[in-house]
C-alpha cells in the first residue's frame, strides 16, 4: 500500500507555495502564513495532549494525523518563501526596476549559449544574440555605489561567439524589466552594451562545458533525425533539433525523452553502483562514487528543474542505503520535494519541474494498479509496459493542456514503440560523451550504434505526429486542464484504478457522466473550430501567420501572393500556407536577416518567384539569398524609393535609405508602404515595420501617412517611437509574437503606443492567423481571428476595423 502520510502534507505546501509566490508582497505573506501555520501546529499538539489527560483517550486531532505534519511543511514552506523574497529584491535591484534605470552589473551565467545553437534572437535595443538566464552578482547603481547580490534574471541579447560555458562572469550594462509576480526570475536584463568576460567558469564547469562541446562535435559526421536526437536523449543538449522534429515530439507525446529525469539519474547510479559491486567496494564508498558521478552528471546536462528534482531524491536514495534503511519511492519523491521547495520556493511554478515531479509519482502510484487492471486482458509484462507511459501521460496531460490545447492521442502507441529504444540510446549516448574526450575512435562507434535507436525514435515521432487524428483540439487554460483532470479521474475509476469504488451500477453511472462530459466537451471544441473554418473569410487580403516568435505576413490579391518574412518555425509557416492553399509566392520579401524572420526560408525554396532584401552583412546572410537563387527565385537588393505592384495593390519601400554605410540589422529592416488601387475595392491599406527601433522610426515620421493597418515592430519591444503610430492612425496593428517568449513581447510600452493611436491589436499568440478581409459594407473591412477576439487584451479603447 502506498506510504501518502509524508507526501500529502508536502503536497499541500507545494500548493500553499505555489499561491504564495504569484503575491506582491510573498515574503510578508509568507512569513505570516509560516507563523500562523506553526501556532496552529502547537495548538493541535496542545489539544490533542489536554484531550489524553482529562479523558484517557485522544481527541479527533491527533498529533500523528495529517493535520500536524501539514501544518509544519506549511509552516517551514511559507518561511522559506519569505527569506527567499528577501534576497530575490534587494534594494538597489528594486530602485532599478521601479524607474528603468541602467546599471552596471556582474552576471553569472546559469545557463550556456552560443549563437548557432540557440538561434539569432534580439531584444528591443537591436542587439543579436540569445536570450539566457543568469544571475546578478554584483550591480551598480547610477551613484556609483556597488552592492553584492544574488538576483536571478532572463539576459536579452547576449552576444556571442561560440558557446559560452556556465559560471563565465560577464560585465555590462543592462535595464531591469519586471516580470509578473511567481516567475522564476526577478526580472528581465536588457543588454544595453556589449557584455564582457571578466572571470572565466569555474574549473570543473568549464571541464562539463568542454565535455558537451566534444560530445557535440562528434556527432556532427552523422546525418538526419537521429544524430540531431541523440545529444537530447544522452545529456538532454536539444540545440540540434529542428523544430519541426521538435513539433512532432510534442505532438507525439516523447518530448520528455530530451528532457533529462530520473531515468537518467536512476541510469548514473545504477552504473556506479554496479561496478563498485563487481569491484567489490565497501557500501559507503560506493555510495560515495554514486553521489560524486550524481554531481559531475547534473553539471554536465545543467541543473534544470527536472534534473535537480530527479538528484536530490536520487540523493535520498543513496543516503537512506547508506544509512541501511529501505527508502519507499512516495516518501522519497516528498523528502526530494520539500527540500527542493525550501531552498528555491519560485521553482514551483515551473513547468518542467511540475511535470517531472508528477511524471514520478504517477510511475510510482499509478504504474502497478493500471497494469494489474491490464493484465486481465494482456500479457503481464505488455501490461507494465504499456502501463508506464499510460500512466505519465494521463497525469501529465491536465498540465499540458496549458502549454497546448490538445491531447495527443497517439501518444500512448509511441512511447510504447520507443520504450525498448530509449534507454539503449541514453546509455550508449552517455557513454559516447564520456569517450569522446578521451578515446576518440571508440566513441564515433558507440555513437554511430546510439545513432540507430536514436533515429529510430526519431522516425515514431515524425509518424505519429503526421497520422490523421494524431491530437485532440482541447479547451485551453485553466477550464481545459480541470475539465481533463476530472474525465481522467473518473475513467480511472470506472476501471477500478487504484480501487473498484462502489457498485456495477455507480461504475455504470460514473462511465455514462464522463462520456457525457468527453462528447459535450470535444464535440463543443471541434464544433468551434469547424465554426471557425466556415466563418473564415475567403477573399482575404491581408494574413498574419502563427510562427510563433517571429513574423510572417501575407498580402493577396487578383491571384498574386506577397510574403513578408518567414519566422523560424517551419512546421508553422507550412501549416499556415497549406491551411490557407498558398502553393506559390510571387514576391518574397524578407525584412532583415535575423533567424526569427528568414529561419524558415527553406520551406518556400522553389515557391518563391521574386525575392526582395536588404543589406547583407553575415555569411548566413549570404547563404540564405544564394540558397533561394539555387532555388530559381530571382533576388533584389532594394531601398527607399522602389516601387512595385502586386495583383491590386502598389507597393513602396520606404527604408532603409539608399545610400552607403547602412549597417545590416533591426535599423536596415525593409520597411513597405501598401496602398489598393481602384481594382482593389475593399482591400485594407499597409504599413510593415520589420523590426525598425525608435531611431529608424523616427527617421520615418516624414514619410509616413495613415494606413488601415500596421505591423507593430520588433514583435513589440519597447523601442518604438509612439509619433509613428500616431502618424499612421493604423485601425488594426499586427504583432507577430510568442506565447512564451521570454523577452517580455509585447511590452507595455509597444502597447501604449499602439492603444494611443486608436488601433484595435490583433497578436498572434492570443489570437492565432488573423486574416483581413473587405466587409459587406463598401470601404468597410473586417477582421477574422484563429480564437479569441482581437483587440481584447489592448490596453484601453480600440475601435473595430469595419
Amino acid at each position: 500500500m502506498t506510504d501518502a502520510r509524508l507526501a500529502v502534507p508536502v503536497g499541500l505546501g507545494w500548493v500553499v507555495v505555489m499561491v504564495l509566490i504569484g503575491l506582491p508582497s510573498a515574503g510578508a505573506v509568507g512569513f505570516g502564513v509560516a507563523t500562523v501555520s506553526a501556532l496552529g501546529a502547537l495548538g493541535v499538539v496542545v489539544l490533542e495532549r489536554r484531550g489524553r489527560s482529562r479523558t484517557g483517550a485522544p481527541v479527533g486531532l491527533r498529533a500523528g494525523s495529517l493535520v500536524v505534519p501539514a501544518l509544519l511543511v506549511s509552516a517551514a514552506l511559507g518561511a522559506a518563501v519569505g527569506v527567499a523574497a528577501g534576497s530575490r529584491e534587494p534594494a538597489p535591484v528594486r530602485d532599478a526596476l521601479a524607474l528603468g534605470e541602467r546599471l552596471e552589473v556582474v552576471i553569472v551565467l546559469e545557463q550556456t549559449v552560443a549563437g548557432a545553437a540557440t538561434g539569432e534572437l534580439e531584444d528591443g535595443a537591436g542587439w543579436r544574440g540569445a536570450s539566457v538566464d543568469g544571475r546578478l552578482e554584483r550591480v551598480t547603481d547610477r551613484d556609483g555605489v556597488t552592492y553584492a547580490v544574488s538576483v536571478p534574471v532572463r539576459l536579452l541579447g547576449v552576444e556571442a561567439q561560440g558557446r559560452w560555458p556556465l559560471g563565465l562572469r560577464l560585465e555590462g550594462a543592462v535595464r531591469l524589466i519586471p516580470v509578473e509576480p511567481g516567475d522564476d526570475r526577478v526580472a528581465l536584463a536588457r543588454v544595453l552594451s556589449e557584455l564582457q568576460p571578466v572571470r572565466g567558469a569555474p574549473p570543473l564547469l568549464g571541464a562539463t562545458d568542454a565535455l558537451r562541446d566534444r560530445f557535440l562535435d562528434l556527432m556532427q559526421p552523422f546525418a538526419g533525425d537521429g544524430a540531431a536526437l541523440l545529444p537530447g536523449l544522452a545529456i538532454g543538449d536539444t540545440s540540434a533539433v529542428s523544430d519541426e522534429l521538435d513539433a512532432a515530439m510534442k505532438r507525439s507525446a516523447l518530448s520528455h525523452l530530451t528532457a533529462v529525469s530520473g531515468a537518467n539519474c536512476a541510469i548514473v547510479v545504477g552504473l556506479v553502483l554496479g561496478v563498485g559491486a563487481l569491484l567489490r567496494w565497501p557500501r559507503p564508498v560506493r555510495i560515495g562514487v554514486a553521489l560524486a558521478a550524481l554531481g559531475g552528471f547534473v553539471l554536465l546536462v545543467t541543473p534544470e528543474p527536472s534534473v535537480v528534482r530527479a538528484a536530490v531524491m536520487a540523493a535520498v536514495v543513496l543516503l537512506a542505503l547508506a544509512s541501511g534503511r529501505p527508502a519507499q519511492g512516495l516518501p522519497v519523491l516528498a523528502v526530494a520535494v520539500f527540500g527542493i521547495l525550501v531552498l528555491d520556493p519560485w521553482i514551483a511554478r515551473s513547468y518542467g519541474f511540475v511535470l517531472s515531479v508528477l511524471a514520478t509519482a504517477a510511475l510510482l502510484v499509478l504504474a502497478g494498479p493500471l497494469a494489474e487492471r491490464l493484465r486481465s486482458v494482456m500479457p503481464a509484462g505488455l501490461a507494465l509496459w504499456i502501463a508506464v507511459p499510460l500512466a505519465a501521460q494521463l497525469v501529465c496531460q491536465p498540465v499540458l493542456i496549458l502549454l497546448a490545447p490538445e491531447v495527443p492521442l497517439m501518444g500512448v502507441l509511441a512511447n510504447v514503440l520507443a520504450a525498448p529504444a530509449a534507454p539503449v540510446a541514453t546509455i550508449l549516448g552517455m557513454i559516447a560523451c564520456l569517450l569522446a574526450p578521451l578515446v576518440p575512435p571508440l566513441a564515433t562507434v558507440v555513437a554511430a550504434v546510439a545513432w540507430l535507436p536514436s533515429a529510430w525514435i526519431a522516425g515514431i515521432a515524425t509518424v505519429a505526429s503526421s497520422l490523421p487524428g494524431a491530437v485532440l483540439p482541447w479547451p485551453e487554460g485553466g477550464l481545459g486542464a480541470v475539465l481533463l483532470a476530472v474525465l481522467t479521474t473518473v475513467g480511472l475509476l470506472v476501471v477500478g484504478v487504484p480501487a473498484r469504488l462502489g457498485s456495477a451500477r455507480l461504475r455504470r453511472r460514473l462511465a455514462l457522466s464522463g462520456a457525457v462530459l468527453l462528447v459535450v466537451v470535444a464535440g463543443a471544441t471541434a464544433g468551434a473550430h469547424a465554426l471557425a473554418l466556415l466563418q473564415r473569410p475567403a477573399e482575404w487580403r491581408i494574413a498574419q501567420c502563427d510562427v510563433g516568435q517571429g513574423d510572417a505576413l501575407l498580402v493577396r490579391h487578383g491571384g498574386q501572393v506577397a510574403l513578408i518574412d518567414t519566422g523560424r518555425d517551419a512546421a508553422l509557416l507550412q501549416r499556415c500556407l497549406d491551411t490557407l492553399g498558398i502553393q506559390r509566392v510571387d514576391l518574397l520579401v524578407l525584412t532583415h536577416f535575423d533567424d526569427d524572420h528568414v529561419g524558415a526560408v527553406e520551406v518556400v525554396h522553389g515557391m518563391a518567384e521574386r525575392v526582395l532584401v536588404g543589406p547583407t552583412g553575415r555569411p548566413a546572410d549570404e547563404a540564405v539569398v544564394e540558397g533561394l537563387v539555387a532555388a530559381g527565385a530571382t533576388v533584389h537588393e532594394v531601398a527607399a524609393g522602389e516601387v512595385g505592384a502586386l495583383g491590386g495593390y502598389t507597393w513602396r519601400v520606404l527604408a532603409p535609405p539608399d545610400h552607403r554605410g547602412v549597417e545590416p540589422g533591426n535599423d536596415a529592416s525593409i520597411v513597405l508602404e501598401w496602398r489598393p488601387g481602384p481594382q482593389c475595392a475593399g482591400c485594407p491599406s499597409l504599413l510593415t515595420l520589420g523590426d525598425v527601433g525608435a531611431a529608424g522610426q523616427r527617421a520615418l515620421l516624414g514619410a509616413v501617412h495613415p494606413v488601415d493597418a500596421i505591423t507593430v515592430a520588433h514583435h513589440g519591444a519597447a523601442d518604438q517611437e509612439a509619433e509613428l503610430y500616431a502618424r499612421a492612425s493604423p485601425a488594426v496593428a499586427l504583432i507577430g509574437v510568442g506565447a512564451d517568449n521570454g523577452y517580455g513581447h509585447p511590452t507595455p510600452e509597444a502597447l501604449d503606443a499602439v492603444v494611443a493611436s486608436g488601433a484595435l491589436t490583433a497578436r498572434s499568440d492570443l489570437h492565432g492567423l488573423v486574416l483581413l478581409a473587405p466587409g459587406e459594407q463598401p470601404g468597410s473591412w473586417l477582421v477574422w481571428t484563429e480564437r479569441g477576439v482581437a483587440g481584447e487584451h489592448a490596453r484601453g479603447g480600440a475601435r473595430p476595423g469595419g
